[in-house]
């Protein structure tokens, strides 16, 4: 990843993780808590692609992991958000721009079911029943609903933001220079072919108009004979 996708996701995640754990975490809200983290990673993903997405996913769910209060198994998210942020990049636009918001809000669904789904079979393979018990059919519900309130004004800013990243100014600009280099130097050199072509042309046409002197000059001679 570049230097400019690495700042700008490594801004992101940070912010929403503090934004979650110290105000959505404490709105006890009934069932899941809003995922502003997946969101993130979701906004990312659907620019950089799957590879980019994978990379994101894991870092969020790693730092998520050990920051408190984690109750969990560090390596536990950063597998989930993985996971899914490989797939959520597969969705990523060919030309870089979304027609509608359909597509987006189907993946923020899948990605808030399959998140939750995915939690709580690894936490089931290490022992942990928390979903069982808290009931793992209200936690899909309430999961999807509150990311699906959210997205819309979380995704649409992280995909702009990721977006403007990804145009580098310095860049545009080196290369405009580049280009305006290239094509200075190319007038340039066609306008001296071209003078040289004038100059060559005014030659011929001064040999051509002696030849034409000395051959009247021959034909007067001539004619005096």
């Amino acid at each position: 990843m570049r230097v400019n996708r690495i700042l700008l996701s490594t801004s992101l995640v940070v912010v929403a993780l503090v934004l979650q754990v110290s105000v959505l975490a404490r709105l006890h809200l009934p069932g899941a808590v809003p995922d502003l983290l997946l969101l993130t990673v979701l906004g990312l993903a659907m620019v950089y692609g799957h590879v980019g997405g994978a990379l994101v996913g894991f870092g969020a769910g790693l730092l998520a992991d050990l920051a408190p209060p984690a109750d969990h198994a560090a390596g536990r998210y950063a597998l989930v958000l993985c996971v899914i942020g490989y797939l959520a990049g597969l969705a990523k636009p060919d030309n870089g721009r979304l027609k509608s918001a359909t597509g987006p809000m189907l993946v923020v669904v899948a990605a808030a079911v399959g998140t939750t789904l995915l939690y709580a079979g690894v936490g089931a393979l290490v022992g942990d029943t928390a979903a069982r018990h808290v009931g793992l059919g209200s936690l899909l519900f309430t999961a999807a609903l509150y990311d699906l309130l959210l997205a819309p004004f979380v995704v649409p800013g992280v995909m702009a933001l990721a977006r403007r990243a990804e145009n580098d100014p310095l860049a545009d600009t080196n290369s405009a220079a580049k280009a305006t280099d290239i094509s200075s130097g190319w007038i340039s050199g066609t306008g001296l072919r071209i003078g040289g072509q004038r100059n060559g042309l005014g030659g011929l046409k001064v040999k051509a108009a002696r030849a034409r002197t000395a051959r009247a000059g021959r034909i007067k001679g001539v004619k005096r004979l």
